[in-house]
């Protein structure tokens, strides 16, 4: 079956601007054939489908109604942004989406004029769409101008507290600012908390007086599952009246909410706000994730993240698996000390799948919270779990932790308490690109006083740091391990503790060492390969601490080689950086010890493939080979080496 949908209307569609002369009916054609286009598309691709399914007919609503790229269409995280990028000129490669020198599976300024605002985490568009707003109103300058900004958000996003402080900002500015509450029951995981329980109360109130001139605002026009929204509402906010209140403190006007499937509905409203508004707004437009594709509709994730698949059945094409993934290692550990110990207990914020915590939470509800998207909060409710004597387990995602260093450091390190970061897409991740890269932990965790920073070369060693982390109650302590399958080798039935701060000798040679932090080990152990057959045989170590170092392993390779490499996935300023300082602290350089490390280039790295990317980083195996022979000064052929 071929991948390419009938799709007449679209075709005529190069740009924004040709759906300026299209009749509302046309329009819905147009969005019915964007959804074939999108699902044809990822089918191939992989990627994000739900939430581009989910926003089909807002994204051909919205570039019907707006001027852009003159107005700023802002996509908060942008996993729903395929089918803007098919409206949008990019039609043609949408069949290189997440690969190498493909499109970015997320909005990127340097991709195209009506990508204002590159995004990938959650939360951030209202901050910017009120960015461009006053810039607009300060006489900001830019090739295609500016014009209205509009932020189109998740419920999912709206529980971080970024978007409240954009909103308070927005409203107590008063500028023309339009944000799209695109409200679909679920984000990653089911939405939590009290905006998700507030949202579900509108349902079942009278929030259409406002809309009725303006669109066919009727609850009876609204499918089954939203007229239902009532029974799924839950009893808090009591005393608030409904119909938008919540926003209306804040400063914003109120539409809504509508049904974000039918054109009737959306194109009458949008056109109405574009011509009326005067200061802050927000259209609430309830959707469906995975909306018109059977397969998606039915996962339990809506189809959020897919791998290739057969677009009759829905059925996803994976690779054979030979070895668990790290993540699932992580999650069925933690099962197995919780079933131990009735005391540890796991936070995420809203990524249970992606971290592995939803076999924790399916065995131990009580104890596995999901603190929906509030890094912030998860690490400072971790930091008071572990104070009030749990043995609480942070598990997030490298890039995303980010977001809560300030509690890292000023909740958890200062007072030194016993949070267990599992800190997961360690190193570079493949289709997410630069903004999910996990760069950047080891430096910002190893330079907090009293924090412990593992990294597992393997799965097994994985199991092992897990059991350590458990273990370990003389303040905070961190592990991270990467995306995807381990190494295949065998696991140990009853993981060890580990001996805090002390590494392993993988390997003893002359010559050179090779110090290895995280799964760089294995590409390590090929370069070693490579060199032996040219008569060098290096000693490797597998470090397993960044923090705290184990001096003697670290000092003895200094002592006995005439050359020392550390290899990590991260990037400078983390465990080289340690290394390096101890060897200048002891005076070692003096005896002229050569030193060289290998870490993640200045650079941010664009989607491909996890080897390839690490070819672009210089860190496989023939690029470790290659900075041995250089140290050394090994000659190679057409090529002198210094």
């Amino acid at each position: 079956m071929s991948d390419r949908p009938n799709t007449p209307l679209l075709d005529q569609i190069a740009r924004p601007a040709d759906l300026k002369g299209l009749s509302d009916t046309q329009l819905a054609q147009v969005a019915h054939e964007l959804r074939q286009e999108t699902i044809a598309a990822v089918s191939v691709t992989g990627g994000h489908l739900g939430a581009g399914l989910g926003v089909v007919e807002l994204t051909t609503a919205l570039h019907a109604v707006f001027d852009t790229p003159r107005d700023k269409v802002i996509w908060d995280v942008s996993h729903q942004c395929y089918p803007h990028k098919i409206l949008t000129g990019r039609r043609d490669r949408i069949r290189t989406l997440r690969m190498k020198d493909g499109l970015s599976g997320f909005t990127k300024r340097s991709e195209s004029s009506y990508d204002p605002f590159g995004a990938a985490h959650s939360s951030t568009s209202i901050s910017a769409a009120l960015g461009f707003a006053v810039a607009r109103d300060l006489g900001g300058v830019i090739p295609e101008g500016i014009g209205d900004a509009i932020a189109v958000i998740g419920d999912g996003s709206m529980s971080a507290g970024m978007a409240f402080e954009a909103m308070n900002n927005a409203g107590h500015l008063g500028k023309r600012l339009i944000v799209i509450l695109n409200d679909n029951e679920m984000s990653i995981a089911p939405p939590v908390g009290a905006l998700s329980s507030y949202l579900s109360r509108l349902y079942a109130g009278e929030p259409f007086q406002e809309l009725k001139a303006a669109a066919k605002g009727a609850v009876s026009l609204l499918p089954e599952p939203f007229r239902e929204g009532a029974k799924r509402a839950k009893d808090m906010l009591k005393g608030m009246a409904v119909g938008g209140t919540m926003f209306e403190a804040l400063g914003f006007s109120y539409l809504g909410p509508i049904d974000g499937h039918d054109m009737d509905q959306l194109l009458p409203v949008l056109r109405t706000v574009k011509a009326r508004a005067t200061g802050p707004i927000l259209v609430h437009v309830l959707t469906k994730k995975g909306k018109g594709y059977a397969p998606a509709e039915a996962a339990r994730d809506k189809g959020h993240a897919t791998a290739k698949f057969d677009m009759v059945t829905g059925e996803q094409t994976k690779a054979p698996s030979n070895a668990p993934s790290y993540t699932s290692v992580f999650g069925n550990e933690l099962v197995k000390l919780a079933a131990k110990d009735d005391k540890i207990c796991a936070v995420t914020a809203a990524m249970p799948d992606g971290t592995g915590l939803n076999l924790m939470a399916e065995r131990y509800p009580s104890r596995t919270f999901d603190v929906g998207i509030a890094e912030q909060h998860g690490v400072t409710f971790a930091a008071a779990l572990a104070a009030g004597g749990m043995k609480p387990f942070c598990a997030m995602y490298s890039t995303f932790l980010q977001r809560g260093y300030d509690q890292v450091v000023h909740d958890v390190a200062i007072q030194r308490l016993p949070v267990r970061f599992a800190i997961d897409r360690a190193g570079l991740v493949g289709a997410d690109g630069a903004t999910h890269a996990g760069s950047f932990d080891i430096g910002f965790m190893a330079n907090l006083p009293g924090m412990v920073v593992m990294a597992a070369a393997d799965e097994a060693e994985l199991a092992r740091m897990v059991a350590t982390a458990a273990a370990h109650d003389d303040g905070p302590i961190a592990f991270r391990y990467p995306r995807g399958e381990g190494e295949g080798v065998e696991m140990p039935e009853t993981p060890e503790v580990l001996k805090i701060g002390k590494g392993r000798m993988i390997q003893q040679g002359k010559r050179v060492a090779l110090l290895s932090f995280g799964t760089r080990l294995g590409e390590v152990k090929n370069a070693a390969e490579a060199l032996a057959a040219k008569g060098i045989t290096p000693s490797i170590a597998d470090a397993r601490f960044a923090k705290p170092l184990d001096r003697d392993l670290i000092l003895q390779l200094a002592a006995d080689h005439e050359a020392l490499i550390t290899i990590e996935e991260g990037a400078v300023g983390g465990f080289g950086s340690h290394v390096a300082q101890l060897l200048a602290e002891e005076g070692v350089f003096d005896s002229g010890l050569k030193f060289r490390s290998m870490v993640l280039p200045d650079t941010f790295i664009d989607q491909a493939s996890p080897a390839d990317m690490y070819e672009t980083a210089a860190m496989n195996a023939p690029q470790i080979e290659a900075k041995v022979l250089q140290v050394l000064g090994v000659a190679t052929i057409g090529e002198k080496r210094a």
